[in-house]
């Protein structure tokens, strides 16, 4: 029995499904051949319901024979360590992934998730618009030259960066063919397409 068990909501509206964050958990193990298991935690109730593991009553959280993390990026740098498939061990590709990895987060994610919720406000001028334009052309710049992030293949930090620019409005935001062509590739690995699989049939099955 796997030691490594990824907790999630038992259910979602249709709407983000597809894009819980478990999902990256779930694509990591298994790019890495990680055993794990999916346990649910209720979606009602879930701003209280698990704060004593999650203290902003999120998903997901990762369980590893006991050491538990919380917030995606985390939980996936655990998970790197424990395969070089997912982070070099070379001291210059780990640090090179990390960079990346971080990047993904501080540097992308972080403008485009309050861009995108100020989109469903239907305001006409949305004041992180020209912020957005301007990480996204750094990272199309990025990626025109290269195929990978870091380390010359594939790495925990492809896997973030991906999923965070295949979210639709986002992908969908100006003109930048190296951008699509590097989410296209990524989510066309079978492992990205099991994971997501997964997902989305743990939450059918658990439809109301």
């Amino acid at each position: 029995m796997s030691e490594l068990t990824i907790w999630t909501y038992d259910w979602v509206p249709e709407g983000p499904r597809g894009f819980v964050r478990d999902l990256r958990l779930r694509w990591a193990c298994e790019e890495a051949g990680l055993p794990y298991a999916v346990r649910t935690i209720p979606f009602d109730g879930r701003e209280t319901n698990h704060l004593d593991r999650q203290p902003f009553g999120q998903v997901p959280f990762l369980d590893d024979a006991g050491v538990q993390l919380f917030e995606s990026g985390a939980a996936l740098l655990h998970l790197a360590r424990k395969s070089d498939r997912l982070m070099p061990r070379d001291p210059a590709g780990e640090a090179e992934t990390l960079q990346w990895t971080i990047a993904a987060l501080n540097s992308i994610e972080m403008v485009t998730v309050p861009w995108w919720f100020l989109t469903l406000s239907g305001a006409a001028d949305n004041g992180l618009t020209g912020w957005m334009t301007q990480r996204l052309g750094h990272i199309e710049r990025v990626l025109a030259e290269r195929e990978w992030l870091a380390a010359g293949r594939f790495t925990v930090a492809d896997l973030l960066m991906a999923d965070v620019l295949r979210v639709p409005k986002v992908r969908a935001f100006g003109e930048r063919p190296a951008t699509e062509a590097y989410v296209a590739r990524l989510t066309d690995r079978p492992a990205f397409k099991t994971a997501h699989a997964d997902q989305l049939a743990l939450f059918e099955n658990a439809a109301r």
